[in-house]
């Protein structure tokens, strides 16, 4: 079945939605379609049924299906991106840095499941530009978890900053979108603590 999502209220001066709102909702219900069809599966006319929005209508707020799918992969690693600067500019110490951004890392997860299974599942079909600029984000992100991993050799807290073991450690934190349950028995901060305890037994220099 379609997801279908509630339409906003008209601005009751112009009588039109804002334009903001509707792509969110547009937004929100392909990120729904995607996850489970999976972005070839997902035709424009479905999702403008569930958006509530004519054909014509869709394309004057998402351009292309493709410009949708990268803006779908683009906010969640721009939400991973605010809040794991925030996370590393809070504090000097490399291992709380470092516990922060799993907890970012992970509640980002939660948040936008949908969005991450899109992403780690549909990247590959964007072309060009597109690709080129989410690709580049990505690498930001990963050098914040470099960065402290290098900040912590540097201290004698961690014994590598190889890019190598970073990448494992990410590859460690994103799979658990597969698995990661909000609402079961263990809380995402729970779950982020032990990871972090993971992470940093096997990073720690001895």
């Amino acid at each position: 079945m379609t997801p279908t999502i509630p339409q906003e209220t008209e601005d009751p001066v112009s009588g039109e939605q804002p334009a903001d709102s509707t792509r969110d909702r547009i937004l929100q219900v392909a990120s729904q379609i995607f996850a489970v069809k999976g972005y070839h599966g997902a035709g424009v006319s479905e999702l403008g049924e569930a958006a509530g929005l004519q054909r014509g209508a869709l394309y004057y707020h998402i351009g292309s299906k493709e410009d949708l799918l990268f803006d779908l992969c683009k906010r969640h690693v721009d939400e991973a991106l605010t809040r794991g600067r925030a996370a590393v500019a809070s504090t000097a110490d490399p291992r709380e840095q470092l516990r922060l951004l799993v907890h970012a890392h992970l509640n980002t997860l939660a948040e936008r499941r949908s969005d991450v299974i899109v992403a780690e599942h549909e990247m590959r079909s964007l072309t060009g530009d597109r690709s080129v600029r989410l690709r580049a984000l990505r690498r930001e992100y990963q050098s914040l978890f470099e960065e402290v991993f290098e900040r912590g050799v540097a201290a004698g807290v961690f014994r590598t900053a190889h890019p190598i073991d970073v990448m494992g450690v990410l590859g460690l934190l994103n799979y658990t979108y597969v698995w990661l349950d909000p609402k079961g028995p263990t809380s995402v901060d729970e779950i982020a603590e032990r990871l972090v305890v993971l992470i940093v037994d096997g990073m720690a220099a001895h």
